[in-house]
């Protein structure tokens, strides 16, 4: 890996993981692309600079996060059901990493926020409930939608924020709990990862993990700033096309 790679795999992460387009799926398209093996090393990378990702939320809404002690537990009802079902069936879901996988479940990803937008054409979002009026057992249903995520290509980002808007968050409520929820999730099947993995993954040149790690927290802390404040005008039209058009591409590329 060259530090032309570190960078670039860092900006695919702190880009793509709050945006519902797939962080893992995008990282193993990238990687595809740029010749890296899936090697221990290699996944090593790419399960560390998660960690400059999960940093730049946690620095981004420390404030609320004190502030709204319920807050926290509403996340951590809503990661539950991801904790769960990720220690029974890890093994299963590692086996389903693959460009095909990923191109798939873009394509059908993308199809799910074209349908919701199109359900919703006529709603006025301002209506909606903000993250603060979610109640404990509408935390629990994102929570559910976020499992759906484990399957590569998914969106771990994209299946809560489907969540979200099914329980009538507004699209930015929908966003910012996503976020939010991200932080146990992301850390706790980082740390996992590493640990499940602890005897095969070497990195190689600290020098590079530390390049990717600074890359993906500065590239996250300005796009997570970006996606709330789009969010606020614009709809999950976008997305939902963008997932079509990569996921498409890719399975006729390979």
């Amino acid at each position: 890996m060259t530090i032309f790679d570190s960078i670039l795999l860092g900006i695919v992460e702190g880009f793509t993981e709050f945006l519902p387009i797939s962080s893992t799926g995008h990282l193993i398209l990238v990687s595809h692309l740029l010749g890296l093996e899936q090697t221990a090393s290699h996944k090593a990378f790419e399960v560390s600079i998660q960690l400059g990702s999960i940093l730049a939320v946690l620095f981004l809404f420390s404030h609320k996060l004190l502030v709204n002690k319920t807050l926290w537990f509403k996340i951590i009802v809503a990661f539950i059901p991801t904790a769960l079902f990720g220690f029974l069936f890890y093994k299963t879901i590692k086996s389903l990493f693959g460009v095909e996988t990923v191109s798939i479940m873009l394509i059908v990803g993308g199809i799910a926020f074209l349908v919701i937008e199109y359900l919703r054409k006529d709603h006025d979002d301002s209506k909606d409930k903000s993250v603060e009026e979610l109640s404990i057992k509408e935390s629990l249903i994102i929570g559910l939608f976020q499992t759906l995520s484990m399957i590569p290509g998914t969106s771990r980002s994209g299946a809560t924020m489907i969540g979200g808007l099914l329980v009538r968050l507004s699209r930015k409520s929908a966003a910012e709990f996503s976020f939010l929820l991200a932080i146990p999730t992301m850390f706790v099947a980082t740390a996992y990862d590493i640990f499940k993995n602890r005897n095969e993954f070497i990195i190689d040149d600290y020098s590079l993990l530390a390049i990717g790690f600074t890359t993906a927290f500065i590239v996250a802390f300005f796009t997570v700033k970006a996606m709330i404040k789009f969010l606020t005008t614009h709809t999950f039209v976008v997305f939902g096309i963008y997932r079509i058009i990569v996921g498409v591409v890719f399975l006729y590329y390979i």
